[in-house]
């Protein structure tokens, strides 16, 4: 049940991925990559004051709350490589999914091992059937890591607003 994990977030494994909370010690690896502008290409904003200063995220007290923000270690170099989400949750039953990595590893199925390994651990641990989210139509990338994982083009959005960007996107779906 979601309302399990209000307060204490769950640590999860796959053959090559660690996906758990942050701890301390990861400060310096997301120094490597969150402020590196280019991986926010698609995300319809530019890096945050945390992105860019991760020590930050230390300070802010995370709020009890039944989304998930987690990070994505790499159990091979045990570096945090990127971090998921899953929020936007709609009457316990649908949430929308974010990924992010590190470029260093990008092409390697990691993203789409952390998604899989996440929608799955959702639909077993939770009561979510349903996992969303929008991509822009020009990520080929993400488009293609979304159909590895399963999820399914349900819309297509012309001259849409994602974040605080005009652009065409489609929308992807998953369910239990």
């Amino acid at each position: 049940m979601l309302k399990d994990y209000i307060e204490n977030k769950p640590t999860i494994t796959s053959e090559k991925l660690v996906i758990r909370p942050l701890k301390d010690k990861d400060i310096e690896d997301l120094r490597e990559w969150t402020p590196d502008k280019s991986i926010y290409k698609y995300w319809g904003k530019n890096p945050g004051k945390t992105d860019l200063k991760p020590e930050l995220l230390l300070e802010k007290k995370e709020k009890p709350s039944k989304s998930f923000h987690l990070y994505i270690e790499y159990k091979e170099d045990s570096k945090i490589i990127g971090d998921i989400y899953i929020y936007l949750i709609e009457k316990d039953k649908k949430a929308k999914v974010a990924i992010r990595l590190n470029k260093s590893y990008h092409n390697k199925g990691i993203g789409t091992e952390a998604v899989s390994t996440m929608v799955n651990w959702c639909f077993e641990n939770t009561e979510l059937e349903t996992i969303w989210t929008d991509v822009n139509k020009e990520n080929i990338a993400s488009i293609r890591l979304l159909e590895k994982s399963g999820f399914n083009k349900i819309e297509e959005i012309n001259n849409g607003k994602m974040v605080s960007t005009i652009c065409d996107y489609f929308v992807y779906e998953i369910k239990k």
